[in-house]
């Protein structure tokens, strides 16, 4: 296990633990590699509610609600996008009945790139209830990151991390 991914695991780990809050992931182009990063940690089970793999627009409609026009049609924004990884982590966040979540969609080459979505763009997003009621609160960061697909995809997991761990250290969380 990669000491970096593994060093943030434990202290989203800690953070949540501290807050009595699950996390939950909703994985495209990471396929599992986040929930695996978490469950490496002992005791997860106290804070890791479940995981999705939705690779495809099908399974990221069934099974996290997200809506089908931002699928098909001219125009649409297609998996690759800030509108779909939003949709995927509230998504998550609400089939789970988790307090956090976090998305993942993006090109992990090395095919697929298309104009303006270059191998190696990732979408990352984050959703959360605030702890005042059941009002989702959700934000999303596109990157551009190089290198081979094993590279893009570690790359993407550790900014997943990176992010959850710079939500929970956020006041309010």
């Amino acid at each position: 296990m990669d000491k970096t991914l593994f060093s943030l695991s434990r202290q989203c780990g800690e953070l949540l633990l501290q807050r009595h809050a699950k996390v939950t992931t909703a994985e495209s182009c990471t396929g599992g590699w986040i929930a695996q990063c978490i469950t490496s940690v002992a005791g997860s089970s106290d804070w890791f509610e479940t995981g999705f793999v939705t690779y495809s627009n099908q399974a990221k409609q069934q099974l996290l609600q997200a809506p089908s026009q931002l699928f098909a049609g001219e125009g649409a924004p297609g998996a690759v996008s800030e509108e779909t990884v939003l949709a995927m982590a509230r998504g998550a966040l609400l089939a789970a009945g988790a307090q956090y979540a976090v998305a993942t969609s993006g090109v992990a080459g090395p095919g697929g790139g298309l104009p303006g979505k270059p191998v190696g763009t990732v979408w990352v997003g984050w959703a959360w209830r605030e702890r005042e009621g059941e009002q989702v609160q959700s934000l999303a960061r596109v990157q551009r990151f190089a290198g081979d697909r094993e590279a893009v995809r570690r790359q993407s997991v550790q900014a997943a991390l990176e992010g959850l761990l710079e939500l929970l250290r956020a006041p309010g969380h």
